[in-house]
């Protein structure tokens, strides 16, 4: 940690993923369409727990913006899939650097990276249809709501677009936050919560209904900012160690997951005067740093991808509304990256270069069906939608966009095979055992 502070008071680092020591460079991809994979997925050798820890997005601001190279050697012990359960439909090669970053709205999807370019793709084509510039580099977060984007930048400042649909699609560019009073305003009266992150920004997330967006540091606080006006009007000191990323419900619980080992729960209560947050629980994650959350579309489920591989869920209960642990999904050899949720899918994205696709069944099991093995880099981002985006696919399945640090962007088609031979994850009382 006195290395991360040292890096804060020096400036802003380049927020993306790297490895302490020595740079690790990978092979990027062939920009080409794709057949159906069947060969041998490619998995590093297993990192330790404090290597695949430093995995972070403040240890990468001596880093060039090029996309690194390293030579994997296949390993095949640990697959127990059809590969024929998926195929890459699409994968595109730009001269961005590291893809960090993927938000999808209204049939578009967003992609952020080492560049100074945010590049619109339209679906079902998957065809570039937009560019959002600006003079910052590094797009470290995204978030599409309505017909806003905003994308936070490694200058640890949030930029605004307004989407428009006027015979071709226009963005807007609208703000950018924190605005250029706020520091003069800061300024005059000392206070520090309308000033800028100190951190590299990691995660964002949006509340239109009470106007609020949140956006999450590794200067280890959370601020929450007035979309009206885009002025910060609450600062949470949300954890002792930088905070990876957040999730919100739709009842506006927040959630915080940090390189602590812990996710924490926040409520806001408007009635509370200047600290409207409060925390109501902490859930801890067996010593692992939380680098990912994903929520289900209810609520209902809590997923936490952590350095140790494992994606951690917790159940919220149906009366009592209290998060309870329900299990691990084991199966990533390094640290989980990222993470999505839509339907009864949700799908893990790693630094072992690969994706896993768990169905979730009406008995609360998970089940592996497929995993994505294509990209030559960790996976940095990923979204998932339910059913297919073209008309070539008539069986059931959900389609996956990722996103890797070897510079490439991958199109997946995943069936939903049934197949006795998968196994259940680990329950909560296994891995604690076994841990």
């Amino acid at each position: 940690m006195d290395q991360m502070a040292s890096s804060l008071e020096d400036g802003p680092p380049n927020a993306s993923f790297a490895i302490r020591g020595d740079t690790i460079k990978f092979p990027r991809s062939i920009s080409t369409k794709e057949q159906r994979r069947s060969d041998a997925v490619t998995i590093p050798p297993r990192l330790s727990a404090n290597t695949a820890a430093s995995l972070s997005l403040h240890q990468l601001h001596n880093s060039p913006p090029l996309t690194p190279r390293l030579s994997f050697t296949p390993d095949t012990s640990k697959l127990d899939v059809d590969a024929a359960s998926y195929r890459c439909i699409s994968s595109i090669l730009k001269k961005d650097g590291q893809i960090l970053s993927i938000a999808t709205a209204n049939g578009l999807i967003y992609t952020g990276s080492q560049g100074n370019t945010i590049r619109v793709w339209k679906l079902p084509e998957f065809t570039e249809c937009g560019q959002l510039k600006t003079k910052a580099c590094m797009v470290v977060a995204l978030q599409v709501t309505h017909d806003r984007v905003y994308a936070a930048y490694s200058d640890c400042k949030i930029r605004v677009w307004r989407r428009t649909w006027e015979g071709v699609i226009k963005h807007v560019r609208l703000a950018t936050v924190p605005t250029a009073g706020s520091f003069v305003r800061s300024y005059i009266t000392g206070k520090d919560k309308m000033m800028k992150h100190l951190g590299p920004i990691s995660s964002l997330a949006i509340n239109p209904s009470d106007d609020i967006l949140y956006s999450a540091s590794l200067d280890k606080t959370v601020k929450v900012w007035r979309i009206s006006d885009f002025k910060c009007i609450e600062t949470i000191q949300a954890h002792p160690e930088p905070i990876n990323a957040i999730a919100l419900a739709d009842d506006g619980v927040l959630y915080t997951a940090s390189d602590d080992a812990t996710v924490r729960v926040w409520r806001r209560n408007f009635c509370s005067g200047t600290r409207p947050h409060s925390l109501t629980v902490t859930l801890p994650t067996k010593y692992s740093p939380v680098k990912t959350l994903a929520l289900t579309h209810d609520g209902a489920v809590l997923y936490g991808g952590c350095t140790d591989g494992y994606v951690h869920y917790w159940l919220k209960g149906w009366f009592s509304g209290q998060l309870q642990y329900g299990g691990s999904l084991p199966g990533h050899t390094h640290a989980v990256m990222c993470l999505a949720s839509v339907s009864n899918y949700v799908v893990s994205g790693s630094a072992d270069s690969t994706c896993r696709v768990w169905v979730r069944e009406v008995d609360g099991v998970h089940s592996c069906i497929a995993v994505l093995q294509g990209h030559r880099g960790p996976i940095r981002c990923v979204a998932v939608f339910p059913g297919r985006v073209s008309d070539e696919c008539v069986d059931e399945g959900c389609t996956v966009c990722t996103g890797s640090l070897d510079g490439v962007i991958k199109m997946w088609r995943v069936r939903n095979i049934t197949s006795e031979a998968r196994e259940p994850s680990q329950s909560a009382r296994e891995y604690f055992e076994l841990i």
